[in-house]
């Protein structure tokens, strides 16, 4: 079996197995009923979707033939890591800093990872995306989160 999309097939392997590693974790907590679910309910069914969706990205890139194989590329570093550098101080950050602060850093962090940096949307972004996570987190979710830096508030 020749791979007509080497971008799909390996989209697909890796949905594929993210999805049942998930899926299988998800069994460790109770599943309830669909009238009443469970903590492992919600993460099963999105697993099982994710997996689902892998085979038949998986399934095109067998069967559709793409221009040139569709190859991959380099691995784009920089974003990479910036991303990751850009979650793991805001994962470290929002219990010292609170949500207020920690959101628009991580937002400023992120946005250095393109290409196309601009003030102007870096600072919209960061100001809708904080309102945005106070309302659904703390404001609809009754999380407790804190919103300004310890040091403010002691």
């Amino acid at each position: 079996m020749k791979i007509k999309s080497e971008r799909d097939f390996w989209s697909g392997v890796m949905f594929t197995v993210v999805g049942i590693v998930f899926a299988v974790g998800a069994t460790n907590y109770s599943m309830g009923a669909s009238a009443r679910p469970g903590p492992g309910y919600f993460p099963l069914l999105l697993s099982v979707i994710l997996a689902i969706l892998g085979g038949i990205v998986l399934f095109k890139s067998l069967t559709i033939e793409t221009e040139g194989g569709d190859p991959i590329g380099s691995i784009a570093w920089r974003p990479l890591l910036v991303i990751v550098v850009g979650i793991t101080f805001f994962g470290a950050a929002l219990p010292r800093l609170g949500m207020v602060i920690t959101v628009p850093i991580l937002i400023l962090i992120s946005s250095l990872a393109g290409d196309e940096f601009k003030w102007k949307g870096v600072i919209i972004n960061a100001i809708v995306l904080t309102v945005f996570s106070w309302l659904i987190f703390v404001a609809g979710l009754k999380l407790t989160i804190p919103l300004w830096p310890t040091f403010l508030t002691n």
